[in-house]
């Protein structure tokens, strides 16, 4: 079965990085990546972005990766106020072919989706047909705000911005009630099933110890029925490659895997793979 990842990260070659890759049994390194998608039938990659607006800092190998640019931090004018050229530099990132989408971080900017800096954003996501993946539920510090990235947020844009394709990061675990309600309402809103996990799991004792959170995972995905609308990420790295695909197997049934696993992201993010 083919793969595709939906959500991960390429980090600069710093020890921190490599520590955490190390941590859950990898290497910071795309050479690294590339063995492995190979021995795990993983044949592209949605990288998120977490560089700054420069093009020039975003080239992947073709082969293996596109990406969404990302407005974190990159985002404000010294975290009061967008960069006045903000919409004409995402713009010189979707007229790539390289760039599949855009990438929101509301909960870390502390901004609602619904604020008029991000119009121009889901005009030109819409006007090249690429998605707008938004960050929703926990988040990796405690500085951050998670009323900004609850699903119900990005309910709102998506009602008022039909034209705008959105994909809700995370399945905004663990708001799991609220982000199936999102998906189910709204047919311009798709998912990702990436970090849900982090770290080495064992997984037979995690399906045994988190019987009741996979329980609520499975429930709400199988209650809205939307697997055309389901993709499969890992957040890497933060997890290993092989524990999450076991683990998305063990949470999804078997007959969705060819969708969840690689169709959708192909068709979402316009791959053409």
């Amino acid at each position: 079965m083919k793969i595709i990842d939906a959500h991960l990260h390429i980090f600069p070659q710093e020890d921190w990085a490599e520590q955490t890759a190390a941590g859950v049994g990898h290497h910071n390194s795309l050479d690294h990546l590339r063995q492995v998608y190979g021995e795990l039938d993983m044949v592209h990659g949605v990288v998120m972005g977490n560089r700054s607006l420069e093009v020039g800092d975003h080239h992947y190998p073709a082969d293996l990766f596109h990406y969404c640019v990302g407005l974190d931090s990159f985002l404000l004018e010294g975290g009061r106020k967008a960069i006045p050229d903000l919409a004409d530099r995402v713009e010189e990132h979707l007229k790539r072919d390289a760039c599949c989408g855009v990438k929101l971080y509301p909960g870390y900017n502390k901004i609602w989706l619904s604020d008029p800096m991000y119009t121009p954003i889901y005009d030109l996501a819409a006007r090249y047909d690429k998605p707008v993946a938004v960050h929703m539920g926990l988040t990796a510090n405690r500085r951050a705000h998670l009323k900004y990235c609850h699903p119900l947020a990005l309910d709102e844009v998506a009602a008022d911005h039909k034209k705008t394709r959105f994909v809700m990061c995370h399945f905004g675990n663990p708001f799991l009630e609220s982000a199936a309600a999102v998906v189910e309402k709204n047919p311009n809103v798709a998912t990702d099933l990436s970090g849900l996990l982090e770290g080495r799991v064992d997984l037979e004792r995690y399906f045994r110890e988190q019987a009741g959170y996979v329980s609520l995972l499975r429930t709400w995905l199988t209650a809205i029925c939307q697997w055309d609308d389901v993709m499969y990420g890992t957040d890497w790295p933060i997890v290993n490659l092989g524990e999450y695909i076991r683990f998305i197997q063990g949470v999804v049934p078997e007959e969705h895997w060819e969708k969840v696993f690689f169709q959708n992201a192909n068709r979402i993010y316009g791959l053409g793979l």
